[in-house]
């Protein structure tokens, strides 16, 4: 397991105490959670970007959101992205 370090403003350190706190997990556990659950939002933001712009397939965007077919349906559904397009469609139902 890597070690990542790194300075935050004083404000956002308290926010994370208060964190901690709340939450009353120590600080590696509390950052090591924020960051899984940061960085799962950011993939599946950037699946659902590229699916949008046409430049990847639904099944490869779910790949990318690390989500199951269904999954990444009921996302895209819930986010109201359009994922049927013409071009892709025989690609899309090939991978499944």
């Amino acid at each position: 397991m890597g070690t990542i370090s790194a300075r935050v403003p004083d404000e956002l350190e308290d926010e994370l105490e208060t964190y901690l706190e709340d939450e009353n997990i120590d600080r590696s556990t509390a950052v090591r959670k924020l960051l899984s659950e940061r960085l799962e939002e950011w993939r599946h933001e950037r699946a659902l970007e590229q699916l949008a712009d046409g430049t990847i397939t639904f099944s490869r965007a779910a790949e990318v959101a690390e989500l199951s077919v269904w999954d990444f349906a009921q996302l895209a559904s819930e986010r109201d992205v359009t994922w049927v397009a013409d071009d892709h469609v025989d690609d899309d139902l090939e991978a499944l």
